[in-house]
């Protein structure tokens, strides 16, 4: 197969294109000119996506960028299901209950990227705003280029960031008072402060040569046991959420099962013998 290729296992997407860039490598890029602004269709058909994803065990990592003028400024203030939410119900109660489901499926499609249990690599460029904090706060590795504008957007519009980016950004940048002024005054960060911060682990002078980058981290990781890798990235997000004895304790249960895997026989082969492992697919 010659790469890029396209990737047929999810079906016609409206809202994002899905290609194979290499083997066991797939990017999930959004697709709705101008900016990628997700409305309700955008952001349920890209839960679907993850969920599929999550039950193709020939894909092994995940690339995820935007496709045109930039990664994407966050959420279509413009999207008429948002206003019927709002008019919806004959009463505040009512009209809450409406908002509180809207926002749970909202929370749930942003969630999906993070329970994929494939490694995300994210790829921002040009501008990252608003929702695209609460994405990216969701990836394993983050990438952008040197003009990306990034921005926890949310209280500039009247509301407190609901999606995620509150829960994990302050624990991805590990500094509570950047995290706060960050989101309270809602101002610009360039990538430069991102990678200062620890919110972006390296920065790139085009869109390409990120992507570029992207591949090769993906292709080292797909080139190692899958199980491994699923096993990695579960342990790290539970991690993150508990403590060290919990996350001792969990490791325990995981790798009781895991360390029966075949994978882990072939990796100790093939770095005894100095040959390539040959891993079969989740």
């Amino acid at each position: 197969m010659s790469y890029p290729a396209p990737y047929e296992g999810f079906g016609a997407a409206e809202f994002f294109k899905l290609a194979w860039l290499s083997e066991h490598v797939l990017q999930v890029s959004f697709q709705r000119a101008p900016v990628n602004a997700f409305h309700v269709p955008m952001w349920t058909e890209m839960h679907k996506i993850f969920d599929h994803i999550r039950g193709d065990g020939d894909v092994r990592v995940v690339i995820l960028s935007g496709e045109g003028r930039c990664f994407t400024a966050g959420l279509d203030l413009q999207d008429p299901m948002l206003l019927e939410a709002k008019e919806n119900g004959s009463d505040v109660a009512r009209r809450a209950l409406n908002f509180r489901e809207l926002i749970d499926r909202f929370q749930a499609a942003i969630t999906s990227i993070e329970v994929c249990e494939r490694p995300v690599i994210g790829v921002a460029h040009s501008h990252a705003l608003g929702l695209a904090i609460d994405i990216l706060s969701t990836v394993d590795i983050r990438y952008a280029t040197k003009d990306t504008t990034f921005s926890i957007r949310e209280a500039a519009i009247g509301l407190a960031a609901d999606i995620g980016t509150l829960q994990r950004f302050p624990k991805i940048v590990g500094n509570d008072s950047v995290a706060r002024e960050l989101a309270l005054t809602a101002r610009d960060f360039n990538a430069a402060e991102a990678q200062q911060i620890g919110f972006v682990s390296q920065v790139f002078a085009t869109r390409d040569e990120a992507l570029r980058a992207a591949v090769a981290t993906a292709q080292r990781i797909a080139s190692l046991s899958p199980v491994a890798v699923v096993g990695t990235k579960m342990s790290l997000v539970h991690a993150r959420d508990h403590s060290v004895d919990e996350g001792l304790k969990y490791m325990q249960y995981l790798n009781a099962s895991f360390l029966q895997s075949d994978d882990l026989m072939e990796a100790i082969g093939a770095a005894l013998s100095k040959s390539k492992p040959t891993f079969a697919k989740l």
